[in-house]
C-alpha cells in the first residue's frame, strides 16, 4: 500500500521545517512508521531540530523509534539519474561514435533539485521498500507516512509541474513507434538504404513515459496533500500574497490541504511584546477567503527545539492539523448546454484565489493557454471543445468559466 505523503511548503522564515518536524514526530508519536525529507533546508534546521546530522539515507532518530529522516542530497540523485540515462541512451553513443560520461563527471546542473525531489517522491511515494540499511545500521521497510520539507511555493510548483511539461513535449517530439512509421514510411519507401529509426529511440521514449507515469500516479493519488505554512499576515497586501500561492497550486491541480497559521500570539498577544496583524478578526478573515482548512498554531515564545515538537499541537482543539485525510481529485468539469438558447459547452476550472487582474487565456490550437500571476500551464482541451470556437469567459467565485460555441466546419450536424 502507497503511503501517505504530505508536502509542507511556505515562504521563508514562516516555520515550514519546524511544522513538518512536528508533523512527523507527532505522527510517529502514535505508532505509525514516518519518513522526514529534509527536500529544501540549506541551513539544517531539521538537523538542529531533531539532533541529528541527516544524509542521504533514511536514518532512524533515536527520541522516536518509529521516526526517520533524510536529507536530499542534490548530487547523488543526479547521478544515479544521469547513469540510468547514459545506459537507456547507450545506442544512441553507439550510433554516433562517441564515449559515453562516467558517472564520476556528472555534476548537477542548475534545475536539478526540482528533478532530485521528483525521483525521491516516485520512490517512496510508491512504497517501494529498499534493501539498504540506513545510517548506522538501521534497517527500515515501508513507511506509513512520508512527510516532506519542500521548497517555498512557486518552486515546488515548478518542480511538480514537470512531469506533465516533459511528458507534453515528449508527446509533440517524439510520438509512439506507429505514429512514427506511417509517417516516416513514404519518405523512406523512396530512399534505398535508409533504416527506420533504431527500436532503442522508442523504447528510450517509452521508458521515460514510464518513468513520468510513475511520478505524476504520486501526485495524483488521494494520499497526496500539501500543507501551506505562512507566519501571521500582517494586513491586505500579505493575504493577496498568500492567495496567489494558493492560485498557482489550484492552476496546476496540486492537492492542497490547509493552511497553518505559524507562531499566532496567545490570546493575541505576541509574547515578545511586538505589534501584530493577526488576532482572531485577522484569523476569521483568512477563514472566510479559503477553501481549506485555516489552523493557528500558537507561539511558543521561543525558538522552537526538538522538546517542543509535540507542543505545536496544543491545546487539543489544534491537533486535527497533524491528521492527513483523503482528498478527492479537483476536476475541471464540461457542462453541456448545447440545448439551452445558449447553445454552448462550458468548461468549469476552479482557480480559488485567483484575482480577474492576474489571469491570462489563450487558446492555441487544441490547448488551452493558463496564466495566473507567475504561473503558466497549457491543458489539451476535450475532445468535445476542440471542435469548438472560444465564445466567452467570466471568473466568479474562483472559478473560471470558458463557453465554447460549435464550430458548424467542424461539428457534426446530427448534433448541432
Amino acid at each position: 500500500m502507497s503511503p501517505r505523503l504530505v508536502l509542507v511548503s511556505g515562504a521563508g522564515g514562516a516555520g515550514r521545517s519546524t511544522l513538518a518536524a512536528a508533523t512527523a514526530a507527532l505522527a510517529a508519536e502514535s505508532g505509525e512508521r514516518v519518513l522526514l525529507v529534509a527536500a529544501d533546508d540549506p541551513h539544517r534546521s531539521v538537523d538542529g531540530l531533531l539532533g541529528h546530522r541527516l544524509g542521504p539515507e533514511p536514518l532512524r532518530i533515536a527520541f522516536e523509534p518509529g521516526l526517520f529522516a533524510l536529507r536530499l542530497d542534490e548530487q547523488a540523485a543526479f547521478r544515479a539519474a544521469g547513469v540510468r540515462l547514459l545506459e537507456r541512451a547507450k545506442g544512441l553513443f553507439d550510433l554516433l561514435g562517441v564515449e559515453p560520461l562516467e558517472p564520476e563527471e556528472l555534476t548537477a546542473l542548475p534545475g536539478a533539485s526540482h528533478l532530485a525531489l521528483l525521483d525521491l517522491l516516485r520512490t517512496y511515494g510508491r512504497g517501494r521498500e529498499r534493501a539498504e540499511g540506513a545510517e548506522r545500521g538501521a534497517s527500515f521497510g515501508a513507511f506509513d507516512l512520508v512527510v516532506v520539507d519542500a521548497p517555498p511555493v512557486a518552486q515546488l510548483v515548478a518542480a511538480l509541474a514537470l512531469p506533465e511539461q516533459l511528458d507534453a513535449y515528449l508527446a509533440r517530439l517524439l510520438p509512439d513507434e506507429r505514429q512514427a512509421a506511417r509517417a516516416l514510411r513514404p519518405v523512406l519507401a523512396g530512399l534505398a538504404g535508409v533504416p527506420m529509426p533504431s527500436q532503442w529511440l522508442f523504447e528510450a521514449r517509452a521508458w521515460a513515459s514510464a518513468e513520468l507515469a510513475d511520478i505524476r500516479a504520486v501526485l495524483r493519488a488521494p494520499s497526496t496533500s500539501i500543507r501551506l505554512v505562512t507566519a501571521p499576515p500582517a494586513g491586505p497586501r500579505a493575504r493577496a500574497e498568500l492567495l496567489r500561492a494558493r492560485a498557482g497550486l489550484a492552476l496546476h491541480q496540486l492537492p492542497l490541504e490547509s493552511l497553518l497559521v505559524n507562531r499566532v500570539p496567545v490570546d493575541g498577544k505576541p509574547t515578545d511584546g511586538s505589534p501584530t496583524g493577526t488576532d482572531s478578526a485577522g484569523l476569521d478573515l483568512l477563514r472566510a477567503a479559503w477553501d481549506v482548512p485555516v489552523h493557528a498554531v500558537p507561539d511558543l515564545g521561543r525558538e522552537p527545539e526538538r522538546v517542543d515538537l509535540g507542543e505545536l499541537a496544543e491545546p487539543s482543539a489544534l491537533v486535527t492539523w497533524t491528521d492527513t485525510p483523503a482528498r478527492e481529485a479537483v476536476e475541471w468539469r464540461v457542462e453541456d448546454r448545447l440545448d439551452t438558447p445558449d447553445r454552448v459547452l462550458v468548461w468549469h476550472i476552479p482557480l480559488p484565489g485567483t484575482e480577474r487582474g492576474d489571469l491570462e487565456l489563450v487558446r492555441r490550437g487544441d490547448e488551452l493557454a493558463l496564466g495566473v500571476g507567475c504561473y503558466r500551464r497549457s491543458v489539451p482541451l476535450p475532445s468535445a471543445l476542440r471542435r469548438c470556437t472560444v465564445a466567452g469567459a467570466a471568473l466568479r467565485d474562483g472559478v473560471l468559466t470558458v463557453r465554447f460555441a460549435p464550430d458548424p466546419s467542424l461539428w457534426p450536424a446530427s448534433l448541432g
